[in-house]
């Protein structure tokens, strides 16, 4: 007994102070890279976090800790009688502000684990950073995240679940989705689940273990089309992803929760992501105006409310004061969903129609003109770079060599060495500070890339004898939102020769069977790990990894 009591006194003193020791196993700070000492300011997500607006005064009269009071509660959502978790903001066409987050009674015997019987509530605001009211239960469930459907409709997803409303105030029907794998493995399950709306209404989605998977619609079967995981190739214990999309390319965050670290990825389709050097997010983001720091436990269920453009304005978030497991009913422990704003990328147009290159002479970058910024007057001219991200977010990049008028809008005129641009290159990025200092950076899409390209993907083949041969039938399919021409699947086996075989042209959402004829090398009896590549003549080839096919021995009766 004074063994327990003493480790949760030492436990709440080193929080209050604002750090963890090992006194509790629920984290592990993960050492950095050597080269993110070399980041710009801007070349990590994080540096895109805001100071958050004071909606109150500040007060002690709440829970928490030290480390987390006196603060502002107008902010987010949080009260004495709930633990509050997870959850998104939509605004509906009066331009209120919807937050779906689940809650359970602070009260519960379990304390914070009674989030397995959490319900979630729609709650409604007129500013989206705070306070928001609860205006209704949906349901039961746990970790919701809501979006719009075509017509008029919303899907606010739970674990295990979703409900369907007929408008963001619903009636809310409870519903199950199908998920169709397609022969990959489902990597850490189907939870906690993340949604970006495409082009043509369809949806794409990012499971808890980072494969991707499309619908048509938002509501019909959920198809997996990558194979593995997508997240950064480092050890993590990771969950919590949350997908988006702007009018240049997609975005993903992932958490890796046991080292309190995020990871941000883009992507050109949704399929091929590439990881960004530096943290998305960690401990310590949550500062407001005044300049006082709320030194939150965790943060996790990260959110994004995005403008009309498609930008992530504000990051909202699942913040705890003190261990899940050490957070127990009728103590002053408890959980709340924080708003934290961020800086918007800038909307840029990228004027070179031809491919950019080493050889390059100059780059011309319209900045448009918003609102809220004036290129004329609110740039740091000095501190621009721009150029591939992997280049600008290290201090490199093509330096700025003149600006031209253009209306309100404004043309920077880059020097076109060390641009860093390359096959595989699909955005650029400008990088630099506004005219009083704080963060300037924005994404522009690259001309000479096919942004609406097919995405063909096979599943597991199957090997069969027709008549004297032994045929390999692949199924193919289109999850692109454009038609496909036809092309060739090339199919790989160790120690034999590439065979290649001609894919017809697929709809959006179609799919045909090739049959193949394979060579007498392939032997009875024995099976084969296939590696078959879609899309060959695409920027980026898709990659399916089919282990151990098995070739059936020929019948001689």
């Amino acid at each position: 007994m004074f063994k327990t009591t003493f480790k949760r006194a030492l436990l709440a003193l080193t929080i209050s102070a604002g750090f963890m020791t090992s006194v509790h196993a629920e984290h592990e700070d993960v050492v950095r890279p050597a080269a993110w000492k070399d980041l710009a300011f801007g070349g990590r997500f994080m540096d895109r976090f805001e100071p958050m607006p004071l909606l109150g005064q500040r007060t002690n009269d709440t829970w928490g800790v030290d480390a987390v009071k006196p603060r502002d509660v107008l902010n987010g959502i949080e009260d004495h009688q709930w633990s509050y978790w997870g959850g998104n903001i939509l605004q509906a066409e009066d331009q209120t502000y919807h937050l779906f987050v689940c809650r359970w009674r602070e009260d519960s015997p379990k304390g914070h684990m009674a989030w397995r019987q959490s319900e979630v509530v729609r709650t409604v605001s007129k500013n989206r950073m705070g306070p928001f009211k609860v205006a209704e239960v949906i349901g039961s469930g746990h970790n919701p995240e809501a979006y719009p459907l075509a017509g008029g409709r919303y899907i606010c997803y739970v674990m295990g679940a979703y409900y369907l409303g007929k408008t963001i105030s619903g009636p809310w029907e409870k519903k199950s989705f199908e998920f169709v794998p397609r022969d990959r493995k489902i990597v850490a399950g189907l939870s906690n689940l993340s949604f970006a709306g495409r082009e043509d209404g369809s949806y794409l989605m990012v499971n808890r273990g980072g494969g991707m998977w499309v619908s048509q619609d938002g509501i019909s079967p959920w198809e997996q089309v990558t194979q593995g995981s997508n997240y950064p190739k480092v050890r993590g214990r990771f969950e919590d992803p949350v997908l988006w999309r702007t009018k240049v390319q997609y975005h993903m965050i992932v958490n890796d929760w046991h080292g309190r670290i995020a990871y941000h990825l883009r992507s050109k389709n949704g399929v091929h992501w590439k990881v960004d050097a530096g943290e998305a997010y960690m401990p310590g983001i949550a500062v407001s105006e005044d300049g006082k720091k709320d030194q939150w436990y965790k943060y996790e269920r990260i959110k994004m409310f995005l403008d009309e453009h498609g930008r992530a304005i504000q990051a909202n978030f699942a913040v705890i004061d003190y261990s899940k497991w050490e957070d127990k009913p009728n103590d002053v422990h408890s959980s709340k969903n924080i708003s934290i704003p961020l800086t918007a990328g800038r909307l840029l147009t990228l004027l070179n129609k031809e491919r950019i290159t080493g050889a390059t002479k100059e780059i011309q970058v319209r900045i448009a003109a918003e609102p809220d910024f004036d290129p004329h007057k609110d740039i740091n001219f000095d501190s621009l770079l721009f150029g591939a991200p992997e280049e600008v977010d290290f201090r490199r990049g093509s330096r700025l060599l003149r600006t031209v008028p253009d209306g309100q809008d404004l043309i920077a005129v880059f020097s076109g060495k060390g641009n860093g641009f390359t096959d595989h290159s699909f955005t650029g990025k400008l990088l630099g500070r506004t005219s009083d200092g704080k963060l300037l950076f924005g994404y522009c899409q690259l001309p000479w890339v096919d942004y609406e390209e097919p995405i063909l993907t096979v599943c597991r083949p199957q090997v069969t004898h027709q008549g004297t041969k032994q045929v390999l039938t692949v199924e193919v399919s289109n999850h692109g939102q454009v038609a496909s021409k036809p092309s060739e699947i090339q199919i790989l086996a160790a120690g034999i020769p590439p065979i290649t075989a001609a894919c017809p042209a697929l709809h959006p959402y179609g799919k045909t069977d090739i049959d193949v004829s394979l060579p007498d090398s392939f032997k009875g009896g024995q099976s084969y790990d296939l590696t078959i590549t879609t899309g060959l003549h695409l920027q980026q080839p898709t990659v399916f990894a089919a282990e151990k096919v098995k070739v059936p021995r020929q019948d001689t009766k």
